[in-house]
This record gives C-alpha cells, structure tokens and sequence, in this order.
C-alpha cells in the first residue's frame, strides 16, 4: 500500500486541520492539480486550500434494482457534505448482478467484482487525495468491495447502504414474492409439480418492484447487517428501505458525521477492531445471514490487519441462538424488520444480554451502545425476531466443518428445518450447468438420500468460484430438498436453502479430495459434530484415486478471470487477491 503521510491534525496553533490529505496537493507546487479543481467547481481560493475534499463514491450503474438508484443518493450525500462546508466529488465503480449472472457464465465476474470495486476506490482514493469517503454500496459483493478499500486506504471514511428493496406480490401464488421466488418456481414447473409456465411467467414480471437489494436476509442485507455492527454505517442503515425517507435523511446527515470523524482523527481501522468483528459475526447468527459473510468478512479482517479465522465463526455460532424468521429459511423480509424497530432494536435487545460489545467505537463518533441507546425495543407481540430462550435454533446456523472430504474446512448453512445429519449416496458433476442439464431433462428424481457434488466452481476452478443458487432452488422448488444436500467448492447465494455445504477447501482444482470423489461414495454430514466425511474409504484409497488425477487446464487464460485465477487465496483465506499471502 503507497504511504502517503498527511498534514499534522493541528497546525501551530492548535487549529484541527481537516484537509490533510488534499492540503498536499492543493497546498504545495502542483499548479496542474489546481487548475483542473477549479475546472471541475471549486469556487475560490480559500476553498481550495481549506475545506476537505470528500469522495463519494456510489456503486452505481442502470441494470440492477440494487444499483439503480444509488446515483441519486449520491447527490442526496453530496448536499449534505457540502452543508457541512466540504468538497464532495462523486463518481462511480462498477458492478455486478448476482442474480442476472446466476446460474450462467456470468457469474465467474461476481466475486472477482469484490476486488475490482475495493481497487477503484482504493485507486481514486490515493490518486486524488481525498480527506475522506462515503460509499454507498447495494448488491452482494459491493459491501465488503467498499470496506475493503475503506481498511486500505484508511481514512475516515462511512459507508451508507443502498437500501432493501420492497417483496413484490404474486396474485397466482397468492404471497409475497422475491427475484428468488422464480428459481424456486422454475424447479416446481420443472419436475411437474404444484406450479406451471405461467405461475412462472407472472411470478418474474411481479418479483422486483423497484429499486433496492434483494429482501431476505440474503447477502446484501447480511453485509450490510454486519457493516453496521461493525460500527461503519449509520444507526439503522442496514434496514432502511431503499425509498424510504429514513434512506434519504440518512444520506443527507452523512455529511456532518464524516465531518465528526475528520475532527476526531477517526479512522477505519480504529473502528474494525476484534470486537467489532466479533459483533458482526455475533448479529450475523442471530439473523441467519448469508454464508457468504464467511468470505466477506474473512476477506475485510485481513484487509484490515485483524486476525480472523473460519474457526472464530464456529466459535460464535456455537454460542449465538438463531431468532429471525427471516427469508430465504423463514417467512419475513428485510422491511418487516424494519418496520419493527430494524437491526438497531435487535442489537439492543443482543447488547442487553451481554453477546454484544456495546463499547467499540462507530463512524457517528460515538459508541455502538450510545448509538442504540434511544432505538426502540422489540415489541412483545411481533412475531419476526424471537425471544433468546426460545429461539429458533439454539446455536447458528453457519457451521464449519472439516473431514477428509474439506481437510481445511467448509461452511454449511443449516437452520435446523433440514435436519443436522445427512447420509447419502455421492452424484458427482464437474460443473454446475452438467447439473442443470440433467434436471432439464428429468433425471435427478431421488429414490433415496443424495449427496449432489458440484466441483471445479471454485475460486480457481470457475474461475470466480461461483454461486449455486439456480441449483439450490431448483432443487428446493421440486420438492426436493428432504432427500437431497448439495455440496460444492463454489459458493451458494445468501438466497440459498436447504441442506447446502460450500466452500470445499481445498477445491477440487487445487487436488483437494473433492477432485477424486466418486458417485457412488457414502458420505456423512454431521453439523453437530461439524464434520463431513466420506465414508468407507480410507486415506491410502484416497492417495490412490490421486495417482490416475490430473488437474484440468485452465478454461481462461487471458483477461480479469485469469488474472483472478492466477492471484486468489483459497477459500479459508477469504479468496484474497493480495500478494502478501503469497
């Protein structure tokens, strides 16, 4: 990382200085650099040496609901710091749909778009000497894209998340319905079941309404839950609906808070502490986030110089019970939540019972428990977040388990309405699509417990080590998921259900065991005691499927997936692309 050393935080007479990054470039001999400012809007001559320069930088582009509005916030964050007497400059990064990418080729990009967005703000961060930064993320990998480079550059910086977006509504199904109701609709049409082609067709024009992320407890509203419980958003950020007007004052005040941390010398990384980290993990079990939050958070610990292993997730899901009804397991979405007091009453209520640490230090200046201390509490009556003693399930939900079949782990997601054991009979497929095919054409119908392997979809193997959710749904929406677990080296959508295990490690183009798994294998899963195994083949027998194993070549050689291929860390590591690890 280039050190850039800033201008004192008071100058000789004990006056804060607030622009001690831009100060260098508009304070010294860089007539260019002032030239082009005053091109770009500043007025004069005291705004360019005193007021700090802010960069905002939106994840914005048209195509995604997610994404859609996220300009418009932008300016909304633009006003306010400029009410704050600073200089705010927005641009954008760039962006990928999870679920228009979902089960296609165009995947690969999902993950890998993690690093290209903490890059860009990194890169215009460092390159243009901002004083600071406010990022407004929405779809999955945005998130940790923004705090990623936030733990970089290392700067007081805020992060204001897009928002939730609103269930759309079915009048054929009868419910409430979400982008991820339609792959589980297209499994029921395909195995024959309880719904048709034009359930279907009414279900995909109903599911998105609007502009915000997707509504369950899925990705983006994991890592935007986790965000704030690590003291880098706003009070209430994370369940604030996109087109709320709680969204709106939330952008305009960012200003002045940012303001707050340039006073105070507040940094990201004085806020992404241990604690805090712990925090994130402790709300993402209480909540049923997204297994997803095991890379994610990995990935922007060790950004962050915080040591942060798989481990420390089995650790807290084996304390923290599971409480919220939440989509894609329960019935709820992000906006009923909301609507109850949202993640500031259920930090409060986890604060109150001592599993959170009340006193890390968060982007308002103030305390998480001073930030909470005002929130409303969980009414009586509302039926969305149970009480701690009578949870849903006892421990979390994400589990870590390690055999001879994931000798450096893998991550489950089990809420318990699947069960905590499965044995069954291994179906092997080298890609997900080989999957799909069979489906299609009607020939994955279990007469009896299945393990379905999907391999060579990891983070060097996809490359980009892709989500499986077309799988999953398909799955879950034929009626299937009582005989069926689906394991894989690839990843699953925070939308994902059922008895799944991702993040095989060491995946199956690095050797790891699951390259020589056979169909026709037994294998165990046992999420309570955490480990997963295939049975009645011993270690010798292993070594020796070795000997008749190559590893394919690569399915791309040039361009950002080979380069990704070529950089990431595996799996347990966060699938990192920093050359340090190396």
């Amino acid at each position: 990382m280039l050190k850039i050393e800033p201008l004192p935080h008071k100058d000789k007479d004990g006056n804060i200085i607030l622009n001690r990054y831009s100060g260098r470039l508009t304070g010294g001999d860089n007539p260019a650099a002032e030239a082009m400012l005053y091109g770009a809007g500043i007025k004069n001559e005291s705004d360019m040496k005193n007021k700090p320069q802010v960069g905002i930088a939106a994840v914005w582009w048209e195509g995604n609901p997610c994404n859609m509005h996220l300009n418009d916030l932008g300016k909304i964050v633009k006003q306010g710091v400029e009410e704050a007497d600073m200089i705010g400059w927005q641009y954008s990064t760039v962006g990928v749909s999870d679920a228009s990418t979902m089960g296609n080729l165009g995947m690969r990009y999902s993950l890998p778009s993690r690093e290209l967005i903490a890059d860009s703000i990194e890169s215009t961060t460092m390159a243009q000497w901002h004083d600071g930064n406010i990022s407004i993320p929405g779809c999955d990998k945005n998130m940790p894209g923004t705090l990623m480079a936030m733990a970089r550059f290392n700067r007081p910086a805020i992060m204001i998340y897009g928002g939730t977006i609103k269930p759309g509504y079915s009048t054929r199904l009868k419910e409430p319905i979400l982008v991820s109701s339609t792959l589980e609709v297209l499994g029921s049409v395909l195995a024959n079941g309880k719904y048709g082609q034009e359930d279907l067709e009414e279900v995909v024009r109903h599911a998105c309404p609007g502009p915000g992320a997707c509504g369950g407890m899925f990705t983006a509203n994991t890592m935007s839950t986790a965000a704030e419980a690590l003291g880098m958003s706003l009070p209430g950020s994370s369940s604030a609906p996109a087109e709320s007007a709680t969204k709106h004052r939330e952008c305009l005040s960012a200003g002045k808070y940012l303001k707050v941390l340039l006073e105070k010398d507040i940094k990201p990384r004085d806020i992404m502490t241990p604690a805090a980290f712990e925090n994130a993990l402790v709300i993402t079990m209480a909540l049923g986030g997204s297994t997803n939050s095991v890379l994610h958070l990995l990935a922007i610990a060790y950004t962050a110089d915080v040591h942060l292993t798989m481990d420390d997730f089995q650790r807290v899901s084996d304390k923290i019970p599971f409480i919220a009804d939440l989509k894609p397991s329960g019935k709820y979405v992000m906006e009923d939540l909301y609507n109850i007091g949202g993640v500031p009453a259920v930090m409060k209520m986890l604060l109150a019972a001592g599993l959170m640490d009340g006193s890390i230090l968060t982007v308002t200046g103030k305390t998480l428990a001073e930030n909470v201390k005002d929130a409303p509490s969980l009414a009586q009556d509302q039926v969305i977040v149970r009480p701690l003693d009578n949870p849903i399930k006892k421990t979390g939900h994400l589990r870590i388990l390690k055999g001879n079949l994931a000798p450096k782990g893998c991550v489950a997601k089990i809420t318990g309405k699947e069960g905590t054991h499965f044995v069954g009979e291994a179906r092997v497929y080298d890609s997900e699509q080989e999957l799909l095919d069979e489906f299609y054409q009607g020939l994955v119908r279990p007469g009896k417990k299945i393990v379905i392997c999907i391999r060579y979809e990891g983070p060097k193997g996809g490359p980009g080590m892709p989500e499986m959710l077309k799988a999953s749904s398909v799955i879950m929406g034929a009626g299937f998921g009582k005989d069926i677990a689906l394991i894989t080296d690839g990843r699953y959508s925070g939308a994902s259900h059922g008895f799944i295990i991702g993040h095989i490690c060491p995946e199956a183009m690095e050797g790891g065991p699951i390259a020589v798994l056979k169909t026709g294998d037994m294998i165990e899963i046992d999420s309570e005691k955490n480990t997963i195994n295939i049975l009645d083949v011993t270690d010798e027998e292993l070594q020796a499927r070795f000997s008749d194993w190559t590893p394919p070549k690569p399915s791309i050689t040039r361009g950002s997936l080979a380069k990704y291929a070529k950089l990431v860390s595996d799996s347990s590591k966060g699938c990192v692309t920093d050359a340090e690890l190396f």
